[in-house]
């Protein structure tokens, strides 16, 4: 982290000042920047982006922030020290490095947090980038995140929040202190910089989503639910040459048992499940790479080309080089 924006970050502005005097909350923004329901803030986007795509703050120390939502998708960073929350009724500790994303009407509160623990706040108007937005790109890609968002955990879909541990990952953190040191230094082309940066965290945080909801998920579901998890987990890290048999015997679980299970709870067979992952593997191919499809369809595992053509054309539409030239704008 630049030493500057560190030390300004440490710096007590006025807020901080009188909260930490008497520990009581000092509204940081206009009251035109928020409604009130119900008793609850809900901030409003014609506030924090009047200038800007993008909205960055140190969350002000020493006292209790009250209950509030958003109309815009927040990312909670925290950068040094520890923070509470009540999240949709849940307490959680945000830990030093951690990341919080809060979707478009979440309600949270938090709790005071001390002389060295900084939170940043970052803000998007485009309401287009929400939590529906990411889980979506990582469906396209991925089948336990397909069960995942089309199971039901008693009655009720995915939560509003993530957490992720994302001190354990450091091209996040690095991506997140690069957005707070443009934002804060303002030199030029800073604002290009985070526009330019953005892309890279969220293409990040796609790509570890399934990691920390599938965790969570398993708490909840049953055993054959666990079962079903488990088997699309391995068959997303192994589908090039894993067969039914190899997949009992890895899981521990008779192999009719586990084929009749994944039937039950996904709808579909073994092998049509690996068929799929290898599809979406190949898609990812032919739509970021030029490499040639023979070699593509090698790659991801497939025996017979002819099957492979058939397989894609029915789940795409259209064959894979016409899918290459249409995602690139070929006509």
């Amino acid at each position: 982290m630049e030493e500057r924006v560190e030390k300004q970050l440490y710096r007590l502005n006025a807020k901080e000042k009188w909260q930490k005097e008497t520990g009581q909350f000092s509204m940081d923004y206009p009251k035109k920047s928020f409604s009130e329901k119900d008793g609850t803030m809900n901030l409003l986007n014609e506030y924090f982006f009047r200038n800007k795509d993008i909205y960055v703050s140190k969350h002000n120390r020493f006292a209790d922030y009250p209950a509030h939502s958003h109309q815009f998708l927040e990312l909670n960073y925290m950068l040094r020290g520890e923070c509470k929350q009540v999240i949709e009724g849940k307490e959680e500790t945000l830990q030093e490095g951690e990341l919080l994303l809060l979707d478009i009407g979440c309600h949270h509160s938090i709790k005071a947090t001390g002389e060295n623990d900084i939170l940043i706040n970052i803000l998007f108007r485009d309401q287009s980038i929400n939590l529906e937005w990411l889980t979506g790109i990582k469906k396209k890609n991925s089948l336990v995140y397909d069960f995942l968002l089309n199971s039901a955990v008693d009655g009720q879909r995915m939560k509003k929040y993530i957490i992720f541990k994302s001190a354990n990952i450091p091209h996040i953190k690095r991506v997140l202190e690069q957005i707070i040191v443009e934002y804060f230094l303002d030199e030029e082309f800073s604002t290009k910089m985070i526009t330019l940066y953005l892309p890279i965290l969220f293409t990040e945080l796609v790509r570890k989503c399934d990691t920390y909801l599938s965790d969570e998920v398993k708490n909840l579901y049953s055993e054959t639910n666990n079962i079903a998890l488990n088997t699309l987990q391995l068959i997303e890290k192994e589908y090039r040459e894993l067969t039914l048999s190899g997949a009992a015997a890895s899981l521990g679980y008779n192999k009719n048992y586990l084929s009749n299970v994944i039937k039950k709870k996904i709808g579909e067979t073994f092998t049509e499940l690996v068929n799929k992952q290898k599809l979406l593997a190949a898609d990812l191919l032919i739509e970021s790479t030029s490499l040639p499809i023979s070699e593509v369809i090698e790659q991801v595992g497939f025996q017979n080309k002819t099957y492979f053509y058939t397989l894609y054309k029915k789940k795409y539409g259209m064959l894979p080089l016409e899918k290459r030239n249409t995602s690139k704008g070929v006509k």
